[in-house]
């Protein structure tokens, strides 16, 4: 389709929709990539946001998202907004004729996500879904020891995001802790390790989670717990929590396998912990200099995500995380609310 032919003789054109929190680390990341994009709009319902947002990259403000991707003349619309605004946005973006790049989690509702994906499909757009963390050279090193076979079968995969967000976080916006525009810790914070389950692992057979909402005034809940089943016979846990005294702790992944031992910690897996294997491999060496220090959860893959989405669009790469990827941990996510809400094991896929 038109679409998607590739823009090889000029920059692309990006536009943003939702400029706060994580909207600069969008913006930095499209400056590290000047010479090959252009920010030509910026969209967000608080002024103030909004001009912040256009003072730093010389686009045009809008205040309307619709009205932006029909007027803005650009090639991708990047989604920054509230998870349960990605839906409608993105499908708004699309038959506009424009390519969709939305944060995460995609949607917060399993139809929306699949919706989105649907749209772009018919329009003959690109939607790409924002997983920064497979960035990270730690967990690009634990990929990479999977696909290569060293750890022989993995038996065993702890996660634990042990966060914390004062009720201060959730009243500095309406829309946040509630379920039409947010989610909970699972949705939310942990979206991006939930990820990690499918990427790494492979695919989940079964979920039983519960959830808590033990601390904070908010709908949705500050705590969870779950366990999961892979299809291989692999089991796993998730603990994650909002609550922790007096900061962030950590955010890390454990895989206990026939040959090998990996753990990758830190605040947000920034650091390699344990990497023990019973054969040696070049990578091994590569782990001296994997880790890295950071005191943002966000990591610093949003330029090399940029990267293989500029590359895609140039007609030089595919999608790391497109669409479908994006609607795998989304149904995890979604699992894990049902098993919660209605105490029962709940099977995957969703639908057949």
């Amino acid at each position: 389709m038109k679409n998607m032919q590739p823009i090889t003789d000029r920059k692309i054109r990006f536009a943003l929709t939702g400029c706060g929190r994580i909207a600069a680390n969008h913006f930095a990341a499209l400056e590290q990539h000047a010479n090959d994009v252009e920010v030509v709009a910026v969209c967000d319902v608080d002024s103030a946001a909004l001009d912040k947002a256009a003072s730093r990259t010389g686009a045009r403000p809008y205040r309307s998202h619709v009205e932006m991707v029909r007027e803005c003349g650009a090639d991708i619309v990047v989604i920054a907004t509230p998870s349960g605004l990605h839906s409608g946005q993105a499908i708004a973006a699309a038959k506009a004729g424009c390519h969709v790049m939305t944060e995460k989690p995609m949607a917060t509702r399993w139809r929306d996500g699949v919706e989105m994906v649907r749209a772009c499909d018919e329009a003959g757009v690109r939607l790409f879904v924002v997983k920064q963390n497979r960035c990270n050279d730690t967990l690009r090193l634990v990929k990479r020891a999977v696909e290569q076979g060293r750890f022989g079968r993995i038996y065993s995969v702890a996660i634990n995001v042990f966060w914390t967000r004062p009720q201060e976080y959730y009243d500095s916006a309406k829309w946040r802790g509630t379920w039409e525009f947010d989610g909970g810790a699972f949705m939310n914070q942990a979206s991006h390790y939930i990820d990690l389950l499918d990427w790494l692992i492979g695919p989940v057979d079964s979920v039983m989670a519960y959830t808590g909402t033990l601390a904070r005034n908010i709908q949705v809940e500050d705590s969870g717990v779950a366990c999961l089943r892979w299809r291989s016979g692999a089991l796993g846990t998730v603990n994650v929590s909002m609550l922790t005294f007096p900061k962030n702790l950590e955010g890390s992944i454990t895989i206990l396998g026939e040959k090998g031992t990996v753990r990758i910690g830190g605040v947000a897996v920034n650091q390699i912990e344990q990497w023990q294997f019973a054969d040696a491999h070049p990578d091994d060496e590569q782990t001296k200099d994997a880790s890295y220090q950071t005191t943002s959860v966000y990591g610093f893959g949003h330029p090399r995500y940029y990267e293989n989405v500029i590359a895609t669009l140039r007609g030089k790469a595919e999608p790391d995380t497109d669409g479908r990827e994006g609607l795998k941990s989304l149904e995890i996510l979604i699992a894990l609310y049902l098993s919660a809400r209605d105490g029962r094991k709940v099977a995957l896929p969703l639908e057949y």
